[in-house]
């Protein structure tokens, strides 16, 4: 609740090790699924109505205030901008953008009907995901450190080569701008 409510807590911390928790101490991933949907709903619903409330001026404030926040609210409002409500979906599996995202749903006053169907959605896909993988995952700890060990130079290359990419793609984007 309190990530999807834009405290610094990362959800790509905070669910994997629940569902690895979870897995320990024989609780049913499919009682921690629906808890933790609950939980980001009314987190994410917490910021959707400061959102609405307070508005365009609400966040222009917080972007003076807080100058690191600009980058994701405004990578929200773009979002939210270039897919209307589905954004609201699509942003919550996009970091940054799924923390700012109820804010600008709740700035632009869509129904808070449509904003809660697709949270719900989005929350529900990132929350199985990340849970599962901790969940999952933790009886097989010891095989995923061996092929680590055994496969980390082809891991770490794979990940320079996609930001490698990234970058040229993001560079390539602005020359033609």
């Amino acid at each position: 609740m309190i990530e999807y409510a834009c405290f610094p807590v990362s959800s790509e911390i905070v669910l994997p090790f629940a569902g690895a928790f979870a897995h320990t101490y024989d609780i049913s991933y499919f009682l921690l699924i629906p808890l933790s949907v609950l939980a980001g709903i009314l987190g994410t619903s917490f910021c959707y109505f400061v959102g609405r409330l307070g508005g365009s001026k609400l966040l222009d404030g917080l972007t003076v205030r807080f100058p690191k926040t600009k980058k994701g609210i405004d990578a929200s409002r773009t979002k939210f901008e270039r897919y209307g409500a589905f954004a609201v979906c699509f942003g919550r599996l996009i970091p940054i953008c799924r923390t700012y995202i109820a804010f600008i749903a709740g700035s632009v006053k869509q129904p808070y009907s449509q904003f809660f169907s697709y949270s719900l959605l989005g929350i529900t896909v990132w929350n199985c995901v990340l849970i599962g993988l901790g969940y999952f995952l933790k009886s097989s700890w010891g095989s995923v450190q061996r092929y680590y060990q055994e496969y980390k130079l082809v891991i770490l290359l794979a990940i320079m080569l996609a930001l490698a990419l990234l970058l040229f793609r993001k560079l390539h984007r602005k020359k033609t701008f």
